[in-house]
């Protein structure tokens, strides 16, 4: 037997186990198959064409305000609707939709971790990028003007006790958050030489600012920042 003879056979095979193995998949006519679906409708001869789908139910976009309430959702969540704040946070999100008041907070807390340790230690590229032009030359000035007399700041964040928003507001295309942040730390501030002038190297203090993020709702950026601050002790 050539080699030719062996193709041919070895083909013969390879069909006949194909042919099987689409038979077992495909099956074969019993007699009880469904009709074909007529994808395009069947025919009525009282009420026309059916409808592929019907008896169906499709449901449309609500046009009777629920489905702004359902946007408003996470805000009636965070604050009780009808009260000044929900209607102010309500504003923001008209003009921002991807603001979460409670995401907003979440990385407000961690945003003012980051600002108070990097101001104490003088990093200047860290408080760039989460401060305003102005907020930041103002750190930037008082760092400066610690560094020219030696001092240096030896802090540790204990924690947030409180951050609330006090004040929510939209002017122009940019949207304001005002938050309450009650803190504790343990800061102490040394001279040149080494002599404590300010703080407690051992005591935990409570600090109370009121810091305003903002944020241009038409920018692509969607990182707020630091623009005012203010110490209520």
């Amino acid at each position: 037997m050539g080699a030719n003879d062996f193709v041919t056979i070895f083909f013969l095979v390879a069909a006949v186990l194909i042919f099987f193995q689409l038979r077992s998949v495909l099956g074969r006519r019993t007699g009880n198959e469904k009709p074909p679906r007529d994808l395009y409708g069947s025919a009525d001869p009282v009420n026309g064409p059916t409808p592929p789908d019907a008896g169906k139910v499709v449901t449309l976009p609500r046009r009777d305000g629920t489905e702004e309430e359902d946007r408003f959702a996470a805000i009636d969540a965070f604050t009780p609707a009808g009260t000044p704040l929900n209607d102010s946070l309500r504003e923001v999100n008209k003009a921002d939709p991807s603001f979460n008041p409670k995401e907003f907070v979440n990385g407000a807390r961690m945003a003012y971790e980051m600002i108070v340790m990097a101001f104490a230690d003088g990093d200047r590229k860290s408080l760039k990028g989460l401060l305003s032009r102005e907020v930041y030359d103002g750190f930037d000035a008082a760092i400066a003007d610690r560094e020219a007399k030696g001092e240096k700041i030896k802090s540790t964040f204990i924690g947030i006790d409180k951050a609330d928003i006090v004040i929510a507001e939209v002017k122009g295309t940019e949207a304001l958050i005002t938050m309450r942040i009650v803190s504790q730390m343990i800061s102490a501030t040394y001279d040149k030489a080494g002599t404590l002038i300010d703080g407690d190297a051992e005591t935990v203090a409570e600090i109370s600012d009121l810091w305003t993020f903002a944020r241009d709702t038409r920018s692509r950026d969607p990182n707020w920042k630091l623009v005012a601050t203010e110490s209520e002790q």
